[in-house]
């Protein structure tokens, strides 16, 4: 009996520290590991960072609209630069034909050190014609030449380390601001663009209608869309987190942005502010009680622009890609 005791005090011991470590000894959870100190895997972001500070990416974005409503102005506001003309001289800006004669320009800006290869495509004279029949063949010609192109690039054997990206990440269309329900011709247009490129519709010269005119007319635009199953950037098939799905829903409530575009600073209470001025006063672009372009801005840059680009190459190049390679093995 004596010889038994020992055995039971020690074993008694070892029984604390096991309930003090059990924390330790946690299952992992399904999707990821517990760590027990500082590994230093958050230092993959100030590497991305740095190289794409070094390397800089690129964004193409397509202006569709008619004559007239401030395409070119509009995106001179987006960049706060004239990224939307190259000039043959100085002070003389390149004259375009009104016809559906598309035209690209490649500007690199620079911010923060971050640099940003930038191509602007215009489409000067879509719908003046008195004939519009199939005058959205150019624009879909164009884009899917681009599509092409990389195609091309990423099926070589010996390919680039990095494919030069022509394509075409988002088009925003511009709408006359005219108070009535959509046209044909540019319901036929979104429905033809919005399955090979994100289509962010516009109502250009927002300035022109009153506030109750302009949300009457943004629902007319928003009930069409419905109607014909026009699906428009952001589209909610491709809303995987519900973080993103909740904000996406707040941005499709706005859509189409009523925006003012202004490539000329005027003073405003001490400050220097981009605008229009008129004869009752001034109409401030970036002023969110005056006109929604500061939420086209935050949508294609600030908050959407790397999402703009992962739906264009998982979604429309994938696309594009599997209907090519399927008709090229067909016998």
């Amino acid at each position: 009996g004596s010889s038994l005791e020992p055995e039971k005090h020690s074993m008694e011991p070892p029984t604390m520290p096991e309930e003090e470590e059990r924390p330790l000894s946690v299952p992992p959870s399904p999707g990821g590991c517990q760590l027990f100190g500082y590994v230093g895997i958050e230092a993959v972001l100030d590497q991305m960072k740095i190289k794409t500070m070094k390397t800089g990416f690129e964004f193409n974005i397509m202006v569709v609209g008619q004559s007239g409503l401030g395409k070119s102005t509009m995106v001179n506001t987006l960049f706060k630069s004239k990224v939307s003309r190259k000039a043959s001289q100085p002070g003389q800006e390149e004259h375009i034909p009104k016809t559906v004669q598309l035209q690209s320009i490649t500007h690199v800006i620079e911010e923060k050190g971050v640099k940003m290869k930038l191509t602007v495509t215009d489409t000067p004279g879509f719908g003046d014609q008195i004939n519009n029949e199939n005058c959205w063949d150019p624009i879909i010609k164009y884009i899917n030449e681009q599509y092409e192109r990389y195609l091309r690039e990423e099926i070589l054997i010996t390919r680039k380390r990095k494919i030069p990206d022509t394509r075409v990440h988002g088009c925003v269309w511009l709408q006359r601001p005219t108070g009535h329900w959509l046209r044909p011709l540019d319901l036929e247009f979104m429905r033809r663009l919005s399955k090979i490129v994100n289509v962010v519709p516009v109502i250009a010269k927002a300035d022109t209608l009153t506030l109750e005119e302009r949300a009457e007319f943004k629902q007319r635009i928003q009930e069409d869309l419905k109607t014909h199953a026009i699906s428009v950037y952001p589209q909610e098939d491709f809303d995987q987190d519900p973080d993103d799905r909740a904000l996406n829903n707040r941005i499709r409530e706005k859509i189409p942005f009523a925006v003012v575009g202004a490539d000329q600073e005027h003073q405003v209470n001490g400050k220097r502010v981009l605008g229009r001025k008129t004869k009752w006063g001034i109409i401030e672009v970036e002023n969110p009680a005056h006109c929604e372009f500061p939420l086209l801005r935050d949508l294609l840059i600030r908050s959407h622009l790397q999402d703009l680009k992962d739906i264009t190459h998982n979604v429309h190049y994938e696309s594009y890609r599997v209907r090519r390679l399927n008709e090229s093995n067909r016998p």
